[in-house]
């Protein structure tokens, strides 16, 4: 029985590796050989493995058998889902507080799949390639089908998204932020009529010391994007991740939200800390993910 256990994964690569796929940010430590020392997976030495890495590389899934009665919701977004400013070797990012509520509602039948990506956009940038790399990855009207669509068992899509494409890397309009998501959700009708898309709000990044964000025009379209998401009638469900963690007086980040977990630094008013991604992980309402919602439309 593997469900809610950590998976410690060991690989050996021959030679030299050239550029490696990466999960940049895994926030979570996995350990290195010094460069030829050959392969040391079955050895239990700290010392053949001196050097450690936050990052976790080439592999990006794992599918195994599972009861016919299990499924799995994925969380799709941007560092914000990745858990950026969550605590180092933590697992308290918001899809991890989901995943421990799910287990313990629904027994060891359910996986939670942490899709996001930092930097990631809805909709930018217009193109992505080895030649034109952009650090927050495709946008996700590029990678919903890799994703999402194409791993087995989903049956719900958490999609959190947008303050990127508000952003000075992004600079999109909330027309095509909205466009965006309709196309997406559009696809994903298509493809698996029965998957629920559930839409969450946007986290406020009002004040953020990041150069990127933080002005109050940034902050207007993240609110228009925010109703859209509310009332356009698009996704079978609401996360209200907003009003979980803003502070109605700031119009930013509740205060307790911003302190940094792994460093104890001042915090970017971008992203939450391990307390701001508790009160979104508290904040779904796990009826969105029970058997008869799943099965409803």
């Amino acid at each position: 029985e593997l469900a809610g256990r950590k998976l410690a994964i060991s690989f050996h690569v021959a030679g030299e590796s050239g550029p490696m796929t990466w999960h940049a940010k895994a926030l979570t430590t996995s350990y290195v050989t010094a460069p030829g020392a050959g392969s040391k997976g079955k050895s239990e030495d700290e010392a053949a493995f001196p050097y450690s890495t936050a990052s976790w590389f080439f592999v990006d899934a794992v599918e195994m058998m599972a009861p016919a009665n299990s499924f799995a919701i994925v969380a799709f977004g941007d560092s914000i889902t990745d858990g950026t400013a969550s605590t180092m070797n933590g697992d308290d990012r918001w899809p991890d507080v989901l995943s421990r509520r799910l287990h313990a509602a629904h027994g060891n039948r359910i996986a939670v799949v942490n899709a996001g990506i930092g930097g990631n956009q809805i909709a930018g940038p217009a193109e992505y390639s080895p030649q034109k790399p952009f650090p927050g990855g495709p946008s996700a009207m590029q990678r919903i089908e890799r994703d999402v669509l194409e791993l087995s068992g989903v049956t719900a899509m958490i999609w959190l998204e947008g303050i990127n494409d508000f952003s000075r890397n992004g600079n999109a309009s909330v027309e095509t932020a909205q466009n965006g998501m309709k196309e997406v959700v559009g696809r994903i009708r298509a493809r698996q009529p029965q998957m629920r898309v559930i839409g969450a709000t946007v986290v406020s990044a009002l004040g953020s010391s990041n150069a990127a964000h933080g002005s109050p025009e940034q902050d207007d379209k993240r609110k228009a994007l925010n109703e859209f998401i509310r009332t356009s009638g698009l996704f079978d469900g609401v996360i209200d991740f907003d009003k979980a963690t803003l502070d109605p007086q700031t119009g930013g980040l509740k205060a307790q939200f911003v302190p940094e977990s792994t460093t104890g630094g001042a915090g970017d008013k971008l992203h939450p800390n391990r307390a701001g991604y508790l009160a979104m992980g508290m904040a779904i309402d796990l009826d969105l993910f029970t058997p008869k919602a799943q099965g409803r439309r």
